[in-house]
């Protein structure tokens, strides 16, 4: 049986299954689909804590699908922009745990994970499915990836859920 370490960025795939379907992503689907037939050897999910109770909520419902959960606060700048991201953290346990795994799933759109799917693709000898919003996901990333996976139709909710 393959084994499979999955890596969610929360964020990104928050805001761009916002942006482009106005929906929010069935993370219990995506879960079904990166399993199916294999065994998980690590699922992590990378969020950011602004603190509220709906979100603690969500980090429940991802803890009960099986996954990990990591938090980084939220950061608000005195200019008023905002820091919050995980690209190092989830960079740094793809390299760690992809020793373990035959295939990694990474979910997120951002670009600047194309260098880290060819290095754990080219020296870890693991293939690689990224998982991603279609209009939003960077062709570099697209590229690098074994097999990209769209979210779409049926790795989406039926409806929004106000956040």
């Amino acid at each position: 049986m393959q084994t499979v370490l999955i890596l969610l960025d929360v964020q990104n795939l928050y805001y761009t299954s916002r942006q482009a379907y106005r929906r929010n992503v069935d993370y219990n689907a995506l879960w079904a689909r990166a399993t199916e037939g294999r065994r998980v050897v690590k699922a992590i999910a990378y969020a950011i804590d602004r603190g509220d109770e709906k979100q603690r909520q969500f980090q429940n419902i991802l803890r009960a699908i099986g996954f990990e959960v990591k938090l980084k606060p939220f950061i608000q700048r005195a200019d008023g922009s905002a820091k919050g991201d995980w690209d190092v953290g989830i960079t740094l346990d793809a390299l760690e745990h992809a020793g373990d795994a035959d295939v990694v799933v990474l979910a997120s759109g951002d670009g600047d994970f194309a260098l880290l799917v060819d290095r754990l693709r080219d020296r870890c000898g693991v293939e690689v499915e990224v998982y991603g919003v279609p209009p939003l996901t960077a062709d570099a990333l697209i590229r690098s990836a074994s097999r990209f996976v769209p979210i779409e139709g049926a790795l989406l909710l039926e409806q929004t859920h106000r956040s």
